[in-house]
């Protein structure tokens, strides 16, 4: 069956249409891979910037009604989905092989952010996405317990004279790196900024990380030293925001997204954590619409959080039957789509050569 058309015309139509996540052209998001035409029918190849994308069904709809109206004998259109992470290539410059490195942070102690940082890796990992992540709470490492995770890690040779560490490796494939790996559980760090700084770097410069979609860094409480050695060292993706629902939780996630601001970090946007009778609900999301951040979804309290949390099963949360396991995936998701439209809004979103 011959055609009015050619694969290279496919290519001109379907970049016409508008991402309807993004809002915008896909000639635009350069996210169109190749268009095929065999045996009377079309194929296109579209290339997601993340995983987790939430309206395939949408865009492959809009891709058939293009092509449909600009030519009327095109008959049957199928629409595949392939994924390639974007990202900032966060770390570039000391040799780190991540596209996105992502801090989770609060202003404040007690609200859960180790928990949503750990989560937040798990989820992101679900997705399909290569996961790391950094314990800088080095003051009060809770990561390895969480993830049932421990034994100091080891040492590897990858050329003559260099050295690297590598990272320990929790259930589902995640890599971990944390102080406490290299502490007993009721040693106390006790360090000034210099140490800490030393300590960070190393975590980042020295651990073979390997090729990573996202590493998330656990940040400690407070608006401290940390965020301003991650902001001279890497050019992160963004940071997210976790926050309970009450007022003076609130007050102190202001703190801290001022501190990211000042240090030249991205918001992605802000967590509500243990929503519900006890704290209130819906706080974290007015702050959010009051400070023009993304609202990016809320963990309702669950006492499965806190009994996987305390036995080192985080990834359980993520089972089929866990009731934590919708709302942990859709902050997840959208932590993916905050750093996808902060890249997109800095120009930065990187092209994909049309084959």
């Amino acid at each position: 069956m011959t055609h009015s058309f050619t694969e290279s015309d496919l290519l001109q139509t379907a970049g016409k249409t508008v991402d309807p996540v993004f809002q915008q052209p896909l000639s635009t998001l350069r996210t169109l891979k190749e268009a095929s035409i065999a045996d009377g029918r079309i194929t296109i190849t579209v290339e997601l910037p993340l995983y987790g994308y939430p309206q395939k069904d949408e865009l492959t709809t809009a891709i058939q009604k293009t092509i449909a109206d600009a030519h009327s004998d095109a008959g049957e259109v199928t629409v595949d989905y392939t994924v390639k992470v974007r990202g900032k290539d966060s770390g570039g410059s000391i040799g780190l092989k991540v596209k996105n490195v992502i801090a989770v942070g609060s202003g404040k102690g007690g609200v859960g952010k180790s928990t949503m940082a750990a989560s937040i890796a798990y989820g992101l990992k679900e997705l399909g996405a290569s996961v790391g992540l950094m314990d800088a709470d080095v003051y009060g490492p809770s990561i390895p317990h969480m993830l049932n995770v421990e034994g100091q890690p080891a040492a590897s040779e990858p050329s003559p004279g260099v050295m690297r560490i590598e990272p320990n490796v929790a259930e589902g494939g995640v890599k971990v790196m944390s102080i406490g790996f290299f502490v007993k559980p009721d040693q106390a760090v006790v360090w000034r900024g210099p140490m800490l700084h030393k300590t960070l770097t190393q975590f980042l410069k020295d651990v073979e990380w390997g090729e990573l979609d996202y590493l998330i860094i656990d940040m400690p409480p407070g608006t401290g030293d940390v965020s301003l050695t991650l902001s001279q060292l890497l050019g992160l993706a963004g940071a997210v925001i976790v926050c309970t629902p009450q007022q003076v939780a609130l007050l102190d996630a202001v703190k801290a997204i001022s501190m990211f601001n000042q240090v030249r970090i991205p918001v992605l946007g802000i967590v509500e954590n243990m929503s519900g009778d006890v704290f209130g609900r819906g706080g974290a999301c007015e702050k959010a619409k009051e400070m023009d951040v993304p609202f990016l979804g809320e963990m309702p309290i669950d006492a499965q959080v806190r009994i996987q949390g305390d036995a080192g099963n985080m990834a359980k949360l993520f089972d089929e039957d866990s009731s934590a396991r919708e709302p942990l995936m859709n902050i997840s998701q959208q932590v993916a789509l905050g750093v996808a439209k902060k890249l997109l809004e800095g120009g930065s979103m990187p092209t994909l050569e049309i084959l």
